[in-house]
């Protein structure tokens, strides 16, 4: 008999709040985190706002001497991670370090690092390598916020970073899924986190011309499955869960939010940037989500949608649905947070996960804001600009990457028996 998982705590760094209740807050109330990007200069930029973390002190989780040795993705990463063991009330003292790792992903890493390090090299100083930082490495490199986490608390179980672009934070909770399941480990901090809203990180999307350019309408800029959606809008932040073999939590009395019944994995083998247009990989992905858990199609109740808010995606990952769910897939719900947040590239599947486990709890959809002109191409039920309530047993959250990375999660209600 294989070994149950369940969710046992939550942590949240994001757009439109920064802990897991003012997030759920957020999401329930429509909370747009989209504005004019603070970070840099914009004045000549075609993309000028962007879904940024605001008024975050990561000083409240990490010593104010480590902070300058950590590029802001990690310590969004170790927040994340410590909110969400405060959550879990797990103590540490009683835990085998062996028995409990860490992974997490990130789709583009230390790109702050990278631009500050750069600038020192090439402006600054001339071209003296003698002025890169020693820490620019371990700034620069995704694994380090995984590593990070598990030096603080001392961890010694699986420890790695995934790196698939927006499926990261997704395949970091696939695989920690899959390793307790096995029995490599029976806790596992697992989620994503990114902070690439930089010169580099605008500028190399603007450029592939993969970004809404609404500059004199931002707020309303993030728009999946409307008409007039036109590119995604860049976030940051991130979302930590911790997964737990299900006796390990009963044994200790944990809160469990709920269960994760299975993952699907896919490839699309088609582009390195364009989704199928058949959708045949995030159909796979879906189906074999609800195989893994050993359901029906017309079990699932909510999909929390990748819903980019670009053109080919939105309507792409709506024919895979309706490809899946046949009759059904006019029955179940179907929203995007990203019409909130933006995109957080690596870190969406993290915060994404906590947001369809919350709604597994609470029997509440978000809403997907700034929907206004319907698309005939896409014609489902997203939940438009105000919550719904319905009963919700089983959720799946999709979340699919650059160069055909498609990662499918299934929660459900957690009965003990």
């Amino acid at each position: 008999m294989q070994r149950r998982v369940v969710v046992t705590g939550l942590g949240a760094v994001t757009p439109i709040g920064n802990n897991v209740s003012d997030f759920w807050d957020g999401l329930i109330s429509g909370r747009n985190g989209v504005d004019l990007i603070s970070k840099f200069d914009t004045s000549k930029f075609t993309v000028k706002f962007a879904a940024e973390v605001k008024n975050f002190d990561p000083g409240l989780f990490i010593e104010r001497k480590s902070l300058s040795r950590l590029d802001p993705f990690t310590q969004y990463a170790v927040s994340a991670s410590e909110m969400a063991l405060q959550d879990s009330k797990i103590d540490l003292n009683k835990i085998v370090p062996e028995r409990f790792g860490v992974l997490l992903g990130s789709g583009i890493g230390g790109i702050k690092a990278l631009h500050d390090q750069f600038k020192q090299y090439y402006v600054t100083t001339q071209e003296d390598p003698k002025r890169i930082s020693p820490f620019f490495i371990t700034m620069l490199i995704a694994d380090i916020a995984p590593g990070y986490v598990s030096i603080r608390y001392g961890l010694k179980g699986p420890n790695y970073a995934t790196t698939s672009a927006c499926a990261s934070g997704s395949h970091a909770i696939a695989d920690a899924f899959m390793l307790i399941q096995r029995g490599s480990a029976d806790i596992m901090f697992c989620g994503g986190s990114e902070a690439a809203i930089s010169e580099l990180g605008v500028g190399g999307f603007s450029s592939m011309r993969a970004l809404s350019t609404w500059n004199d309408r931002y707020t309303e800029a993030s728009r999946p499955f409307d008409k007039e959606r036109n590119g995604f809008v860049m976030g940051e932040g991130s979302g930590v869960i911790i997964l737990e073999e299900l006796e390990h939590a009963l044994t200790r009395g944990a809160q469990i939010y709920c269960e994760v019944g299975g993952v699907g994995l896919t490839g699309d083998g088609y582009h390195i940037t364009a989704p199928d247009p058949e959708g045949y990989g995030a159909q796979r992905s879906m189906l074999e989500a609800i195989k893994d858990a050993g359901l029906s199609a017309t079990d699932i109740d909510y999909i929390n949608a990748h819903g980019t808010s670009t053109p080919l995606n939105d309507v792409t990952e709506t024919n895979a649905i309706k490809s899946v769910f046949s009759d059904h897939a006019y029955k179940l719900v179907v929203s995007s947070i990203k019409s909130m947040t933006g995109h957080l590239l690596g870190a969406a599947g993290g915060i994404e996960a906590i947001a369809t486990a919350l709604s597994v709890e609470n029997d509440l959809i978000p809403p997907t804001i700034n929907y206004s002109v319907p698309d005939p191409e896409c014609d489902l039920n997203y939940s438009p600009n105000a919550p719904t309530k319905k009963v919700i047993n089983t959720a799946i959250s999709n979340t699919f990457g650059f160069g055909g990375h498609n990662a499918s999660i299934l929660f459900k209600k957690f009965k003990e028996s």
